[in-house]
């Protein structure tokens, strides 16, 4: 809004004045309607403090929470790293255990056929 104004005020001083006319002078409401356009009641100006000071807390808290977060994902990826191997280990050993489960039910079932071979 005060951009604007500024920039009007810019193209008025800008205009060369010529000497055969007469200089404009601005109406009396313009001054008013710009002390009108930028002034602020305290009211206003007391709920605009207060909505730019929670914009700023509301700011800090996201920061804060996005480093918080970052700091996380940085620890949660080394636990991964860290964790790598082990799984591996494990998933290693479980393909092991089931390897060793086929041979011991292969067996199992060799000594009951020739239990069942025995009692006829």
């Amino acid at each position: 809004m005060s951009e604007s104004l500024w920039k009007s005020e810019a193209v008025e001083e800008a205009e060369p004045e010529r000497a055969d006319e007469k200089p404009v002078e601005k109406p009396a409401e313009e001054p008013a309607a710009e002390s009108g356009a930028l002034a602020l009641s305290a009211d206003e100006f007391s709920a605009l403090e207060e909505r730019v000071l929670r914009a700023v807390n509301l700011v800090k808290r996201e920061r804060q929470a996005r480093a918080e977060a970052e700091e996380r994902a940085v620890a949660a990826e080394a636990k991964v790293r860290e964790q790598a191997p082990l799984a591996e280990n494990l998933q290693k050993e479980v393909t092991a255990l089931y390897a060793e489960r086929d041979d011991v039910r292969k067996r199992v079932e060799r000594l009951l056929a020739q239990l069942d071979a025995l009692e006829l």
